[in-house]
């Protein structure tokens, strides 16, 4: 086979041996427009992992690499003049350019041609193409992929510098100008890589969009002197940067096949790079051993097994860049929760995992975290429970954990050890229910909340009117009743695509239906309940007035969607004793094209606590028929820690957490106060 590799990157290298070693009788071509010893940055991270898919792949590089590995295994974090380190991670690092010295090497042993100086913009006659020449690849523009590539992430910089460090170090930085913060590690005995970063509007701030490159560096060296110690800032080309997002839909095209930077990009923020563009080699290089007569079988395969493997490692970075992005919003954050919070940002670590590698950190996390919770000060030394066992002090009450269940036998719930139970969806009044069957708050509910309190748990009543999503039949979800009753909604916009036209509120519908609840509550109180759920999430009546997307008014209550939503807010609070917790259940989100977005659900978010909310129960999607909820494990816990964080309001989370660990480490690193326990829904339950 006649295999032309542009670009010699490690991934296009490293495909090019593998392929050699394979069958030597493959007549493999790299091609390269810039000189051998020319890159970008400066040291490249490994896990341990990937090291040991290197040693499976090719014995020879993988000893020479490892020989040369600078090696670590803890993580400081310079915030607020303190540096704390946790231990027992596991990093290697290698300078790029001694990487790309082994791999050419290599590849001239085994008989594959190097060219360099050479520029390809378009796919020759060979049987095999690998566009392997970057984020910006000049191949891939040639061919049809279904390429995007848009920034992510913050500002940043790649310098070196001649200060060795013994840890990945991240540091914090507060300026007159806003946050800046730095990602460094050692990746030889001289240097380290030096990476500073800071959002778009502190750029601009402190004018380093004006500034030259020598300029720049001048700025950091002074900006970051006292944790250089009179060590010196690097360049090689380091100019301030977006970083590229690249996403493609399919990585081959006819005989053009796309690996590392060209067909995907993870943001530097979790080190994975390389360390994904060697593994895609890796990958193609197996799929050719398996259909060595076929290429377009060998290109499926690959596709099929390394897609769903970038796609993860991508939202794991997406995660991780956007948490840079906004970490301005954590330095209220005390040290030790700060630190865990960054630590787990991306979803890889857990508390759980954690602990494993770093006890010492988690002990003194969850005995500050215990210490908090009683309101007193933490021992040094001290073992103590982990969060999901500190109580919670909101709304006037102690809640025993930080374990929500919701729905079902709430005496059940209550005896497997909740904190707090909440009833499901209860109507105001009849013609707010979602389905005949669907409860109303009546004098029937006191034995119910008996036995939680029995059981040591609070209880509270989801309190809400269906609005347009009512009168739907038993089994069918959003499908209308044959003969149901009068739907009302904020404007006289349908739910589903065949359902039924609500009427729009007038002033007296809504007097009407803000009595409702109010007289609900007072139900709820005289019935024992602890706490009381205002539903404005999932499509439901006072949800409707959120979104624009269902709130089409011309009045006052469409100039200001928030009026009679907190209108009823207040009301209900005003019948709801202040030692008795409120919890609004907020659509933080619509995910739908036109609909709300995060900033506008964490300004609801703060308009709520205003209004007499003591805790935010994050919901997002469901606001039409026509939302896209990004399903996944904790898909809510993100929102949930804008909203806490940025909005200042406690927060409760669910989206499918069903461990303690999950609770431990999103209540731990500060992203939210109490976590609903739930099951991942059936096709039918999707939709609230």
């Amino acid at each position: 086979m006649r295999v032309n590799v542009v670009g010699a990157g490690p991934a296009g290298l490293y495909l090019a041996i593998l392929l050699k070693k394979a069958d030597p009788a493959h007549e493999i071509t790299v091609l390269e427009r810039n000189a051998p010893d020319a890159t970008f940055g400066w040291g490249v991270v490994f896990s341990e992992e990937t090291l040991g898919a290197l040693r499976d792949a090719d014995y020879a590089t993988y000893l020479e690499i490892t020989d040369s590995f600078a090696r670590w295994t803890s993580i400081d974090i310079h915030y607020r003049g303190q540096v704390l380190r946790s231990s027992g991670h596991t990093f290697s690092a290698i300078k790029r350019t001694h990487l790309l010295d082994i791999l050419q090497r290599r590849a001239r042993s085994l008989g594959v041609a190097l060219e360099f100086g050479v520029d390809v913009s378009t796919p020759d006659s060979a049987d095999l193409v690998v566009a392997a020449d970057g984020a910006n690849s000049t191949l891939r523009r040639a061919g049809s992929f279904g390429t995007t590539v848009e920034p992510q992430g913050c500002k940043y910089v790649w310098f070196g510098t001649d200060l060795v460090f013994d840890a990945f170090t991240f540091v914090f930085k507060e300026t007159e100008h806003g946050l800046f913060q730095v990602h460094a590690y050692p990746f030889d005995e001289h240097t380290s890589t030096f990476i500073v970063e800071t959002t778009e509007p502190v750029w601009r701030r402190a004018g380093l969009d004006t500034m030259s490159e020598q300029e720049s560096i001048a700025f950091c060296s002074a900006l970051f002197a006292d944790e250089l110690g009179g060590h010196r800032l690097l360049s090689n080309k380091s100019v301030w940067l977006d970083f590229p997002l690249v996403r493609n839909s399919s990585w081959h095209d006819r005989n053009v096949v796309l690996v590392g930077d060209s067909a995907h990009t993870a943001h530097f923020s979790i080190g994975s790079g390389t360390k994904l563009a060697m593994e895609d080699a890796i990958a193609l290089a197996n799929s050719f051993v398996r259909h060595p007569e076929h290429v377009e079988q060998a290109l499926v395969d690959y596709e099929l097994e390394r897609q769903p493997v970038v796609e993860r490692f991508q939202q794991a970075a997406g995660d991780s860049a956007a948490y840079f992005g906004r970490v301005g919003h954590y330095t209220s954050l005390e040290p030790i929760q700060f630190a865990f919070n960054l630590l787990t940002r991306s979803g890889r670590i857990s508390h759980a995992n954690l602990t494993q590698r770093d006890p010492h950190l988690i002990r003194v996390l969850d005995s500050w975290f215990a210490a908090t919770a009683r309101g007193s000060s933490s021992v040094p030394g001290a073992v103590a429970a982990p969060p999901v066992f500190a109580p919670l002090r909101v709304g006037g009450l102690t809640v025993r954990n930080r374990i929500v269940r919701s729905g079902g036998d709430l005496a059940d719930a209550a005896r497997a050890g909740a904190g707090l139970v909440l009833t499901g969806f209860v109507a105001v009044s009849a013609d707010g229910r979602t389905r005949p069957s669907c409860p109303v708050l009546d004098d029937t509910w006191a034995p119910v909340v008996d036995k939680v309190h029995d059981a040591g748990a609070l209880v509270g009543v989801r309190l809400g009117h269906a609005g347009r999503r009512g009168a739907v039949r038993e089994s069918c979800m959003d499908v209308p009743l044959r003969e149901g009753w009068p739907l009302l909604s904020a404007s006289a916009v349908r739910y589903a695509p065949f359902g039924s036209v609500p009427r729009e509120m007038t002033a007296a519908d809504m007097d009407r239906v803000r009595e409702d609840f109010v007289a609900s509550a007072g139900r709820a109180l005289a019935a024992g309940f602890d706490a009381l759920e205002l539903d404005l999430a999932d499509g439901y009546l006072l949800a409707s007035f959120l979104s624009p997307l269902s709130n089409r008014r011309t009045d006052e209550y469409g100039a200001d969607r928030l009026r009679f939503p907190l209108s009823v807010l207040a009301a209900v609070r005003a019948a709801w004793p202040a030692d008795r917790l409120l919890l609004t259940r907020l659509a933080v989100t619509d995910w739908a094209r036109g609909g709300l977005t995060v900033e506008d659900g964490i300004a609801h978010a703060r308009a709520a606590a205003a209004h007499g909310a003591d805790l935010i129960h994050v919901r997002a999607g469901h606001s039409t028929a026509g939302s896209r909820p990004e399903y996944r494990r904790g898909y809510l816990t993100t929102l949930s820690d804008r909203v806490r964080n940025e909005a200042g309001v406690p927060t409760l989370v669910g989206g499918y957490l069903t461990t303690p660990d999950e609770v431990n480490t999103i209540v731990g690193a500060g992203r939210a106060d109490l976590c609903l326990f739930e099951p991942p829904p059936t096709p039918l339950e999707a939709t609230p």
